[in-house]
């Protein structure tokens, strides 16, 4: 039985099954190589966990990494590989060139979010930054960042001092503005591309707020979504709210486009094609018995093709128009629909690639290996380094879990909630993230580029 029957069946059973798989020739050599990584990561993981606990205390905005940056940079020429910073802004470029082969790149991202943090960790961030949209806030690693670039130094060190197991070319990139949708394509557009080699095979991992710390696993094709932000003008006619017949009221015609919008997922997409269409933000009025000229709503539009995107925001202005129409406003005053222009692409995991890799990693993670994962639909731009040539690179970004075994215990035996990913109380088992994902990275890497 192969890995994409197992997804049928689903992760949990899946993994079940290839748990009982008796290991023997590749997989016997394959679970020498992850116990020898493994034991060198265990070496490495006090200096480790210091690089993580500075990273995690002094987290920076996005497009403001600049001191992350030069941490990241250091690591890298430290361990042998050429370096060029302010790439995209403040990205980083490591190239470590080893003769004959395939070009593998692994991405980690940087950026901190504007979330004051409530871990309680010793080392919590204390920092305070401005964001681009000009508001002040705390600022910290709540999306896992300060885990990916351990592991990804990590990574480095350990495919440096391998070099005699490899050939080809690695280049390892500290990625911006992950947060914000749009580091990818600025380094991409800084000539990642052109200035340093293609890549054949693009890989990443995120921690996980949904999984066990330390187990390791990936979706099948789609992994991340599409993410549209949509922005809606409601134009009505103000007035008393004791007159409410000499007025069209836009929060009454807000809501019922807010309820209509429900339909584009119940009933104008095929339920196996998951979509979300959230209405976020709906301000209009400023008093008691004041009817306002105008509603505003913001959306967040969530999809995995292009033809079910088009689909959706067609959809959106269709039904703020129909629904205008049915309340009495004129054709001037018919809803203003907004469609931000840069939005994040889904993320697709390249499926016989993926599927190759996580065999590959079963025998040596053991019972750290989760197996297939379903997609989800949180945004990722990740999948901009497979989308700038997607009929020449393959890739892969995997889940790495980072919820301690006892609370995620005490949540399924209680139904404690689980902080999630930009939660503020969001603190992953670290150690265990950073040694599962600097693993998984250096065995794929290592089956990629082996001799």
């Amino acid at each position: 039985m192969g890995l994409r029957t197992s997804r049928h069946l689903g992760p949990a059973i899946g993994a079940a099954l290839f748990a009982t798989l008796a290991l023997a020739g590749p997989a016997h050599a394959q679970a020498v190589a992850g116990d020898d990584l493994a034991r060198t990561i265990s070496a490495d993981m006090p200096g480790l966990m210091e690089i993580y606990r500075d990273l995690h205390a002094h987290p920076e905005l996005s497009l403001q990494e600049k001191r992350t940056a030069a941490i990241m940079a250091g690591a890298a020429r430290k361990a042998g590989f050429t370096v060029t910073e302010g790439v995209g802004g403040t990205g980083v470029v490591a190239v470590l060139r080893n003769g004959e082969g395939p070009t593998v790149l692994i991405r980690s991202d940087m950026d901190g979010l504007p979330v004051t943090e409530q871990t309680g960790l010793p080392f919590a961030s204390k920092v305070k930054g401005v964001s681009t949209a000009g508001v002040e806030s705390g600022v910290m690693h709540a999306c896992g960042h300060d885990t990916h670039m351990t592991a990804w130094i990590e990574t480095a060190r350990l495919l440096a001092a391998r070099k005699d197991q490899w050939s080809g070319t690695l280049v390892m990139i500290g990625q911006p503005a992950e947060e914000l949708g749009v580091g990818a394509r600025a380094m991409l557009a800084d000539g990642l591309y052109t200035r340093f080699p293609k890549p054949d095979y693009a890989l990443a991992f995120h921690d996980s707020a949904g999984l066990e710390a330390g187990k390791v696993g990936a979706a099948l094709g789609w992994a991340f979504a599409n993410v549209d932000s949509v922005d809606i003008l409601v134009k009505g006619r103000g007035g008393h709210g004791a007159y409410p017949h000499t007025t069209i009221d836009p929060i009454v015609l807000g809501s019922a486009i807010v309820m209509r919008l429900q339909t584009l997922a119940s009933r104008e997409i095929d339920p196996k094609d998951p979509v979300v269409v959230t209405v976020g933000s709906f301000h209009a009025g400023t008093k008691h018995n004041i009817i306002p000229d105008q509603a505003k709503l913001e959306l967040t539009v969530r999809s995995y093709s292009d033809e079910t995107r088009k689909h959706l925001l067609e959809g959106i202005s269709r039904i703020a128009r129909g629904e205008a129409l049915a309340s009495g406003v004129a054709e001037p005053d018919l809803p203003v629909v907004g469609v931000k222009e840069l939005y994040t692409r889904a993320t697709w995991n390249t499926p016989d690639f993926t599927e190759k890799e996580l065999t590959h990693l079963q025998g040596a993670l053991g019972d750290r290996w989760a197996g297939v994962l379903p997609s989800v639909m949180g945004g990722e731009d990740f999948g901009e380094y497979r989308l700038a040539d997607p009929d020449a690179i393959r890739s892969i970004i995997f889940w790495v879990g980072g919820v301690p075994a006892k609370a995620m215990a005490e949540a399924k035996a209680n139904g404690t909630p689980l902080p999630s990913l930009h939660s503020a109380s969001w603190a992953p088992e670290a150690d265990k993230v950073i040694a599962s994902g600097a693993q998984a990275l250096t065995l794929t890497a290592l089956d990629i580029l082996k001799k």
